[in-house]
């Protein structure tokens, strides 16, 4: 893994390195292959503009990359989520707070990268502007393994792969059913959703209003922290709790249903990783997300709330649309209003339950996702392959979008080890944990690249 952006942050107020010099390696690394497909725009002189500023030590960022997904109004660009036909429309007036509070930070702005169109994906897959491969998945592999490309994971798909290949040190993105931490695990990152009230939305085209999270992907956990710090204007506090302290449960439920191999080996062996460094880890039933499956089964709250954003473009625009973001929004006009209030309803009787349940736990323990990286062929746009994508794309989603109804925080960890394809843990929680499960994070980190 490259260096952070603490470490490099260090090295530029030791004068080991200089600002420019480091503006310079990430766009090289930025137009270079390894990026083909991950940017919309990239802002070179924005960058090295920022970069050789004088930057106050409030500023956390010091004129290092980062990376915006095409979601987020940035002022004097255009914001397109994915799409084609928003591309002429007109240039955002002011940022959104995410991109104010960054650039106040000191941010140096490599540019936008593209995404899942309108982000109603877990796969990465974009057929308008080309897909992104996954970093790990194509250079951590065995000598003479397959060169094939492997998905990134969605919808923040170039966010994540810019932060894997070293083009940015923090990569912007939204993640509503997991779409930070999908990403993160399948490139051998780092990804925090924090609870979503901690993060203005305001200035990013919405998927779901209920669900959707401002929140960011970064190469180590220490990064994380300063991410979140910056994005949600608060400070978290530092802990001397060692490890062994902390109660952890491993959900039985739903979470490791249908692992493959890969997940499995991973998994498995962390756990006994994180015993053997003194976790103390229980395994629970966690019976209440088999829940999740029937709450849903009316379609959800992405389908309905992205359909009453998207009905009059629809109207217009469906024929320019991704044909399986288009099906999967349209869903949302079957939804009658009484389903979707006893949605409501049954989500918050379903989130008191699951928060008493975890009362007298610090954070549970899942894969991120049950299922390693697809090849970007098997799930690639075209009708004899939809069944897969949407097979893939419900495995890739499961674990985390149980989060995102929980109205919960989690990161996704690296787990795999070196050769393997990349593997995510992920420590979550009820709303309002982010502290704790930062601080854990710091505990689980080592041990996890240990493995």
């Amino acid at each position: 893994m490259k260096s952070d952006l603490i470490a490099t942050r260090e090295a530029l107020l030791n004068g080991r390195q200089q600002a420019l010099e480091v503006a310079e390696a990430c766009l090289e690394i930025a137009h270079s292959p390894a990026c083909q497909h991950v940017f919309r725009q990239i802002t070179a002189e924005s960058l090295r503009t920022t970069a050789t500023q004088p930057h106050a030590p409030t500023q956390a960022l010091a004129g290092l990359a980062v990376s915006v997904k095409d979601l987020f109004d940035v002022q004097g660009q255009n914001t397109a989520a994915g799409s084609t036909f928003l591309q002429n429309q007109p240039a955002a007036s002011q940022d959104a707070p995410a991109i104010a509070r960054l650039r106040a930070a000191g941010a140096g702005f490599i540019g936008r990268t593209h995404m899942v169109e309108f982000a109603f994906s877990g796969v990465g897959i974009n057929p308008h502007h080309g897909t992104p491969a996954a970093w790990d998945a194509l250079t951590d592999k065995p000598a003479g393994a397959p060169q094939a490309p492997h998905a990134p994971g969605g919808s923040s798909s170039g966010a994540g792969v810019s932060v894997a290949t070293g083009a940015a040190f923090i990569g912007l993105g939204s993640d509503t059913g997991g779409s930070i931490r999908i990403p993160a695990a399948l490139n051998g990152i780092v990804g925090f959703k924090n609870t979503a009230r901690r993060v203005p939305t305001q200035g990013a085209l919405p998927l779901s209003t209920t669900l959707d999270t401002v929140c960011a992907m970064t190469r180590s956990v220490r990064d994380a922290i300063l991410a979140h710090e910056v994005l949600s204007a608060r400070k978290v506090p530092t802990s001397t709790r060692p490890l062994s302290t902390y109660r952890i449960a491993v959900a039985q439920s739903l979470m490791q249903d249908g692992m493959d191999s890969g997940v499995t080996r991973a998994f498995e062996r962390s756990l006994q990783n994180l015993r053997a460094a003194g976790a103390q880890i229980e395994e629970i039933p966690l019976t209440e997300l088999l829940e999740l499956g029937p709450m849903m089964a009316t379609g959800g709250f992405s389908p309905a709330e992205s359909y009453a954003w998207h009905r009059e473009l629809l109207a217009q625009h469906a024929h320019e649309y991704d044909p399986r973001v288009a099906l999967r929004i349209q869903r949302g006009a079957q939804m009658s209003a009484h389903e979707y209030i006893q949605l409501v309803q049954n989500r918050a009787d379903w989130i008191r339950r699951m928060t008493q349940r975890l009362q007298r736990f610090d954070a549970v323990l899942s894969p991120t996702t049950p299922i390693t990286s697809p090849l970007i062929s098997t799930v690639a746009p075209g009708a004899d392959r939809d069944a897969e994508f949407f097979r893939v794309n419900a495995l890739l989603l499961r674990n985390a979008s149980a989060i995102n109804t929980l109205d919960g925080c989690a990161i996704s960890l690296p787990c795999h080890a070196p050769g393997e394809l990349p593997v995510g843990m992920m420590a979550w929680h009820a709303a309002m944990h982010d502290d704790t499960i930062l601080q854990l994070a710091l505990h689980l980190e080592p041990v996890l690249q240990a493995s």
